[in-house]
């Protein structure tokens, strides 16, 4: 079986991941979206509620499922039998980022980095700014599912 992992914060999921996750899931037979806990980070969404959104964003994907984990990427990926990493790239800049990761990975555990370039649709998108212009009352309609944008409403309030 031919699976993937596909690993984030997802603080929110947006449009750019889905489209990411949406490739991915018609290349491998199985992709783990896989949700990083870090403790040293308060997200504005627990875990546990990135994972629930993202389990009903991807729901129409028989063949993706949303895990967490903590600690190396690559121990997860072990943990779920899975040797290749698929990593969307908005720009240059995070191929300098992924790249030292994506050698790094390899030469802890063997684990393969593809590397996908984001549909121009998205490649300004990330969810810090998404979630910046939801903050100040802009329409994020266009970036994330309306499920993302009614909870992001619903955690930040009303705006002027």
């Amino acid at each position: 079986m031919r699976r993937a992992v596909c690993p984030g914060s997802f603080d929110p999921v947006t449009n750019g991941h889905l489209d990411i996750i949406g490739r991915a899931s018609r290349l491998f037979d199985e992709v783990i979206v896989g949700v990083l806990i870090n403790q040293s980070k308060s997200g504005l969404f627990t875990v546990e509620e990135r994972i629930e959104m993202l389990r009903e964003v991807t729901s129409s994907y028989g063949n993706v499922r949303v895990e967490s984990f903590r600690g190396l990427l690559v121990d997860f990926c072990r943990a779920q039998q899975a040797s290749v990493l698929i990593k969307g790239l908005r720009a240059v800049s995070d191929f300098d980022y992924e790249l030292q990761m994506a050698q790094m990975n390899i030469g802890l555990a063997g684990v393969e980095t593809l590397f996908m370039p984001t549909n121009p649709l998205y490649s300004f998108l990330s969810s810090s700014l998404v979630k910046d212009v939801a903050k100040w009352g802009g329409d994020i309609s266009a970036h994330v599912p309306d499920l993302v944008r009614e909870a992001l409403q619903a955690r930040l309030g009303p705006r002027p």
